[in-house]
């Protein structure tokens, strides 16, 4: 299943069709997610996509024609070129919201069945075999369709390199088998490292046998990539010398997560100032998932520090987190109804609007838990958050993101156990502290969507070089 924006390229099944432009290059991005899919994970394919025709790369994208996820944005599609190829194939998952209530229902019953009961240990054993053979990622099943359809697209029109973006990591799967077949140069794109994924995400096998499953296919993707691309530098050491201990030796490069300009286009103004006596709340904002790794907990602690010193003020404060939301968060989050705190929560809304919630905000919230590898992390909010400029109340490990916002906004930067330095924060501000603006603005140009697809458009070209 094929869906062309617009047809400057001819695509027929009729055989193997000349370029347009013999300058020009062609790729193909595996992506399962892909608009009108929407949430953090598409905006870096996407925005690959939108700039890198300008440095001579037209592309095709691979991607699920029913996709289960939870969540679609059209106003995404605004992005995507005239000139870029979808390429659908159907998954075999099921429904994202049939399996939202299989999910329920089993956690209803969970609840109330017996601990020890047959029926119980029964429907561990199913979920856990079930679990065993999705590897490594659910998004498997839509492995056969999506390699046949890659293999048809392959054949019919040249291309000279493939990207495969991770998670879920079943891209990498199908991208190395049609590297192997095509003989085309591989990047591989982690937006997150593998391993951290597998220890910390929701509903993920973390038994021996699934460990050993996901080492074999990790040490098969990066033997069959070319070049590592990764979202911080600390990450893309790490994933180069997991490479070495595979025996491959991919080239490696760090490609930051960005913001595009264009998405910027109307100045973003906070309304008014805050201060106690301007009849407004001082508000803060946080966009995103609240799971394992990025708990919201710290500020929860530091809220209730607050109003057991200074419970009055917290009449003032305002706090909306706008994203998904685990069970244990939202536990977490209902703590503050014992506040005078006014707590204000979405599960989702579309990208555009999210960025008009981040550009009323008095101060954005920025969260990553003190966990191992959490260091090696810099979330792909973040540089929005910097193209906004509103204060960045941040809460994180001392590494890479501590280190980025050190050139913006050091005074809003706390570890987790540092609840006491976070409420004198919260009182500060509360009280009608001002805040200085964001020093060295310029600096922010280095994250630039368009310069992270010229630094793309430049690893593909020296594989392509190398290649020929």
């Amino acid at each position: 299943m094929s869906t062309i924006l617009s047809q400057p390229v001819d695509l027929s099944d009729s055989g193997e069709q000349p370029r347009p432009q013999e300058s020009r290059k062609r790729l193909l991005l595996v992506s399962y997610h892909f608009p009108p899919v929407g949430g953090a994970g598409v905006q870096r394919p996407v925005k690959f996509v939108k700039y890198l025709k300008q440095f001579g790369w037209d592309v095709s994208v691979l991607m699920a024609a029913n996709p289960s996820v939870p969540v679609f944005d059209n106003s995404l599609l605004v992005d995507i070129p005239e000139n870029t190829h979808l390429e659908k194939a159907r998954t075999w998952e099921p429904d994202y919201t049939l399996k939202k209530n299989m999910a329920q229902k089993q956690e209803e019953a969970q609840k109330v069945s017996l601990s020890g009961s047959l029926k119980s240990s029964c429907k561990k054993v199913v979920k856990a075999g079930a679990g065993m053979l999705l590897q490594p990622d659910a998004q498997i099943l839509w492995y056969p369709n999506a390699l046949k359809a890659g293999k048809r697209l392959l054949k019919r029109v040249p291309h000279d390199a493939i990207l495969a973006t991770a998670p879920p990591y079943s891209n990498l799967i199908l991208a190395s088998k049609l590297k192997k077949i095509f003989h085309l140069p591989l990047i591989s794109d982690f937006r997150d490292e593998w391993d951290l994924s597998s220890k910390y995400l929701e509903n993920h096998q973390r038994d021996r046998i699934s460990d050993l499953i996901q080492t074999r296919l990790q040490k098969k993707v990066m033997r069959h990539s070319d070049a590592i691309v990764a979202t911080t530098q600390a990450s893309t050491q790490r994933l180069l010398d997991r490479a070495e201990q595979f025996g491959a030796s991919p080239v490696g490069q760090c490609i930051y997560n960005g913001y595009d300009p264009d998405d910027f286009d109307t100045p973003h103004e906070p309304t008014s100032t805050y201060s106690p006596e301007s009849g407004r709340k001082f508000r803060i904002v946080y966009t995103g998932t609240l799971w394992n790794l990025t708990t919201i907990e710290p500020l929860v602690r530091a809220i209730e520090a607050v109003h057991q010193s200074q419970p009055a003020i917290l009449k003032h404060l305002e706090l909306q987190v706008i994203g998904r939301k685990t069970p244990e968060q939202r536990e977490i989050l209902d703590r503050l109804n014992q506040t005078d705190c006014t707590l204000i929560c979405e599960d989702y809304c579309a990208h555009h609007e999210a960025l008009k919630k981040m550009a009323a905000a008095d101060a954005l919230c920025l969260l990553l838990s003190d966990v191992e590898g959490a260091d090696r992390v810099a979330p792909a909010k973040l540089f929005e958050y910097l193209a906004i400029q509103r204060e960045i109340l941040s809460i994180t490990p001392a590494g890479e993101t501590a280190g980025i916002l050190q050139d913006f906004w050091p005074e809003g930067n706390f570890r987790a156990s540092e609840t006491d330095k976070l409420a004198h924060w919260l009182v500060n501000r509360l009280s009608g502290q001002t805040v200085s603006p964001m020093p060295h603005p310029e600096k922010r140009d280095q994250f630039q969507r368009e310069h992270q697809a010229g630094q793309l458009a430049e690893l593909l070209n020296q594989l392509v070089h190398h290649r020929i």
